[in-house]
């Protein structure tokens, strides 16, 4: 999330901060949301709400978070971005349209845009979850489904 590049001597490197937890929220009438006092500590006021690539819940970067990201996916999939690949362009394009500028406001909430809580079936009750580079938003009972479906020892058994 909050990337914190360092520009001097000619060098540039991004140190990205972890945001761990999960938290509970109401999305107010208007579709606006509070985030954790702990992660507005660390984060600028400037965010990026994008659905995320299945369309299951947003996520939130800040604005360099979220090029970084957009770059890493081209490089994961592809090795890199090509601008002289038609199929590289269109997904990109695909990828920045889908993303919202928002701000965090003076009582700690963003804004979630209408139609990206409609994608992803967020009403009322969310879960705030943290990652490394982004946070992300889902809708609660969602949210709950898909962390009883997922099993830990996956990974240590």
């Amino acid at each position: 999330m909050a990337d914190l590049v360092d520009r001097t001597e000619g060098t540039e490197t991004t140190h990205v901060v972890d945001l761990n937890g999960e938290f509970r929220f109401k999305v107010d009438a208007k579709g606006r949301v509070s985030l954790p006092a702990k992660f507005r500590r660390v984060l600028s006021t400037d965010l990026v709400v994008t659905l995320n690539p299945k369309d299951e819940c947003l996520y939130v970067f800040e604005s360099t978070g979220f090029n970084s990201w957009v770059s890493k996916v081209f490089k994961d999939k592809f090795g890199g971005y090509d601008e002289t690949d038609d199929l590289h362009v269109r997904l990109r394009r695909k990828l920045k349209a889908r993303a919202k500028d928002v701000e965090i406001d003076a009582s700690g909430r963003i804004m979630l845009p209408a139609e990206a809580r409609e994608v992803v079936g967020i009403d009322k009750d969310v879960a705030v979850v943290g990652n490394t580079g982004y946070f992300e938003i889902w809708d609660a009972k969602r949210y709950e489904w898909q962390d009883d479906d997922t099993d830990l020892r996956l990974l240590f058994g």
